[in-house]
């Protein structure tokens, strides 16, 4: 469901900017101009439709932040956006509750205000977990992080942490303090580095004292990022999301490198990467099929490519739902692969079967067309250790279930 926002800004051309971002990001703006009115827009609602408000500082009827306090005390998260640019305002915003203020000073902190967004919704799946020994020093964190919706754990020691993170896999980032019981923050932290890199695992070091050695030490044992204590909290939260954002982006950058393009599953590439790990440990029994689909040209030339692309993608789709537990990948053009390991190759066969028969009955709808589509597929359950040679295999006897009228699995003597 489409989460709202509620934005409570008098200024007509600041509403409209700010309503612009809330739609750029998928949410719904909940519009008013005064605290008056939101109290009216806000009366009957459910505080859980709304993802935050973003509330300007000054209103004709509330000129000292009130309208603050009262999303605050609506429960729901809360972005300040003001034109003042004084200390004290900022003092008394952050006093608050609040996810966060913007000062409106140029257009770039809009483009900031997009980007939190953004990250408020992503937040909600996103695990941090944070490690000092000193009970204070947790609770100050872990507020801060929950105020921008990360799922947050805690632990007051390096083995409670290690423990939390084996249970926890969405945990993306640990903050973590230098003292502590049972190892320090850099030894926790090489600990960590042993099993997790930093594309996987972003690691914010924390300390009291002015010691640039400190911070060294982290960055030198592995830490991304490190702070000093006390920090600011404006400083804390960008830090934060710089670090998380880097995982992501390392991420998309990883699954752009290792996807096909239009079908989203493993490209040729990431299949050989893959399988050939796989292949070393010699499996008992290897299953390789080579899948094509039958007359794919006739198709573009009659409907055009983007009905070929859809056709593709179909296929994709049936591939990826009946065969989520192997290895499966697009090789190019109209051609797939699925490589099955320690499987009987009579089940293999069955279940190739199955995906003909689904692919053959597919009725795939493209603009006012109804196209159909089979498969011939080739496969080999000779289990060479080689995985070139059975791909060579399985391609030869792809080529003759095309030669003997398509639509239809060739395999290998193997299985009777």
């Amino acid at each position: 469901m489409q989460k709202k926002v509620l934005v409570i800004e008098d200024s007509s051309t600041s509403m409209k900017l700010i309503t612009k971002l809330v739609q750029q990001a998928l949410l719904i703006p909940v519009c008013a101009s005064s605290l008056t009115a939101a109290r009216h827009m806000f009366g009957h609602s459910n505080p859980e439709e709304y993802l935050c408000a973003v509330v300007d500082y000054n209103l004709p009827d509330a000129p000292n932040g009130e309208a603050i306090d009262f999303t605050i005390e609506s429960f729901i998260p809360t972005i300040v956006v003001t034109g003042r640019l004084d200390d004290d305002t900022r003092e008394h915003i952050l006093s608050k509750d609040v996810v966060d203020y913007i000062p409106k000073e140029n257009a770039q902190v809009y483009d900031y205000l997009s980007r939190l967004l953004a990250r408020l919704d992503k937040n909600k799946d996103i695990g941090v977990l944070v490690v000092d020994d000193s009970r204070v020093g947790r609770a100050s964190m872990a507020s801060l992080l929950r105020l921008h919706n990360f799922q947050t754990f805690e632990a007051d020691s390096a083995q409670q942490g290690l423990a939390i993170l084996h249970e926890r896999p969405n945990i993306q980032l640990v903050v973590t303090d230098y003292h502590m019981p049972d190892m320090n923050g850099t030894e926790f932290v090489a600990e960590l580095r042993k099993s997790m890199t930093k594309e996987r695992l972003a690691i914010i070091g924390v300390s009291a004292g002015n010691s640039s050695l400190l911070s060294a030490r982290f960055l030198k044992s592995g830490a991304n990022d490190f702070l000093h204590k006390p920090f600011c909290q404006e400083e804390f939260l960008v830090r934060i999301n710089q670090n998380v954002e880097y995982i992501e982006n390392v991420e998309a950058i990883r699954r752009a490198a290792n996807s096909d393009y239009l079908t989203g599953l493993p490209n040729r590439r990431h299949f050989f990467y893959s399988v050939n790990h796989v292949t070393r440990n010699q499996p008992n029994h290897q299953v390789i099929a080579l899948i094509d689909l039958d007359h794919f040209k006739k198709i573009n030339d009659t409907y055009g490519h983007d009905a070929g692309d859809k056709v593709l993608k179909d296929v994709a789709k049936i591939l990826a739902s009946q065969f989520s537990d192997v290895y499966v990948s697009r090789f190019g053009g109209e051609e797939f692969c699925i490589y099955l390991p320690d499987i009987n190759p009579i089940e293999a066969i069955e279940r190739l079967e199955q995906l003909r028969e689904s692919i053959q009955s597919r009725n795939i709808k493209f603009q006012q067309q109804v196209l159909k589509v089979t498969t011939s597929i080739g496969v080999t359950t000779i289990g060479r250790k080689n995985l070139e040679a059975m791909l060579a295999t399985a391609d030869s006897l792809l080529y003759q279930a095309k030669s003997d009228g398509r639509n239809r699995i060739v395999h290998d003597h193997n299985v009777s």
